[in-house]
């Protein structure tokens, strides 16, 4: 079994994790505020849901990230792979600030899809260096999708 470099792990996390923190940034503006006077579908999940599946999601980015950062190959398609990865992090960043600090549901809408093929990118390049890389953003996507469509639903109710 390969040793862990701690090092690395650590920082790919609080890489990660550090995107959901910026993003937080412009969620709590409106949370309490803005966010509770919009119509949401019967499905929206309450908002004490979303803290932990993103902060369970952030971590699993996170030991991703490190898998494919500590992976010994080919350093071009690592890089490449790591460059899609962190442009999907600032496109989900990005989504945040456009829905809850811009309160604008139509522009994160249009966003999401931008971020949602990023991390489809990201998966396809994390598979060809490492695997587990690639399933542990499964979730992720998943979260996306679901986020698209109640984001969707949101436009169309407002």
């Amino acid at each position: 079994m390969k040793k862990i470099n701690w090092f690395k792990l650590i920082i790919a996390i609080l890489v990660c994790q550090s995107a959901g923190w910026i993003g937080s940034i412009a969620t709590v503006s409106s949370v309490s505020t803005w966010y509770l006077d919009l119509n949401k579908p019967s499905f929206n999940p309450p908002s004490w849901v979303f803290g932990p599946v993103w902060t369970t999601l952030f971590l699993l980015m996170g030991i991703a990230l490190y898998l494919v950062w500590n992976k010994k190959g080919n350093q071009a398609v690592k890089n490449k792979a790591m460059v899609i990865f962190i442009i999907q992090l600032v496109l989900n960043t990005t989504w945040s600030f456009l829905f809850f600090f811009f309160q604008n549901p139509l522009a994160a809408f249009i966003e999401i899809f931008v971020l949602w093929l990023f991390i489809l990118l990201s998966i396809i390049y994390f598979y060809k260096i490492n695997k587990t890389a690639a399933y542990l953003l499964i979730p992720y996507i998943l979260w996306v999708s679901f986020a698209a469509f109640l984001n969707y639903n949101i436009v169309i109710l407002n």
